[in-house]
């Protein structure tokens, strides 16, 4: 008997190359950014405390505002921003993890759960903050409603922010195991929201919609939450302002 062949097998990884397609459209891209900015303004203000919770609060909203656009776009917007790509049961993240199956673009199916654990956490953090209060001067515009609530919803904020920095630096520390080690950027994309996918010839692979109306379209429901947001800022009862 004779060696078995492996020229299929070569000429089947010499077809396969990569091509560049667009994975984070402009808005999920500006979503992220701000969404940072916010997360660290945050942060830094309340640790300042005194008239910096002003800005603390004013943050808070955007922040709030910011997780309402998410959740939106995560429904409706283009191919990889859809929890419905990206989101798989425990056995793709199980294959995924053991090198069992391929991912190609976009949130692979472990990265996934730590993204969602990472925008639920953020998201509490800003609708609990609505309700807190510091007793001194700041509170939110919902404070109001019930003392008891406030002081449970007080709580539970500050119990979060250890939650989130902890999910915020598993966050990082995956994206520099991915840079370092498989030398993949995950970064990059983020910024100009293209990136380099395997392809194989028959199999063209699609990339995500990010034309002037899908931005327009993006530009509408960000104005839109962006009222309601400041509706909310209107609740508050005359004399008791929440900043």
């Amino acid at each position: 008997m004779g060696a078995p062949r492996r020229e299929p097998i070569a000429a089947a990884a010499m077809a396969t190359n990569t091509v560049r397609i667009r994975v984070w459209d402009l808005p999920t891209r500006l979503f992220h950014w701000v969404l940072v900015c916010c997360v660290i303004g945050s942060y830094i203000t309340v640790k300042l405390g005194g008239l910096w919770m002003d800005w603390h609060v004013w943050l808070g909203l955007v922040t709030l505002g910011l997780m309402a656009f998410r959740l939106v776009w995560g429904l409706v917007g283009p191919r990889y921003a859809r929890f419905s790509q990206f989101l798989r049961g425990p056995a793709a993240a199980w294959r995924y993890l053991r090198g069992q199956s391929a991912h190609l673009a976009g949130h692979n199916p472990l990265g996934a759960y730590s993204v969602m654990a990472l925008l639920l956490s953020i998201g509490f953090q800003a609708v609990s903050g609505l309700f807190a209060n510091d007793d001194v001067l700041t509170s939110g515009p919902l404070a109001y409603l019930s003392d008891e609530w406030s002081s449970t919803l007080t709580g539970l904020h500050k119990l979060n922010e250890w939650v989130m920095i902890a999910l915020i630096a598993l966050h990082v520390a995956a994206i520099l195991w991915y840079r370092l080690k498989r030398h993949q950027d995950l970064l990059g994309p983020m910024i100009h929201g293209d990136a380099e996918v395997a392809a194989e010839p028959g199999a063209p692979v699609q990339g995500a919609q990010d034309t002037w109306l899908v931005r327009l379209g993006a530009a509408a429901l960000a104005a839109a939450i962006a009222a309601g947001v400041w509706w909310l800022t209107t609740l508050a009862p005359a004399g008791g302002a929440f900043y």
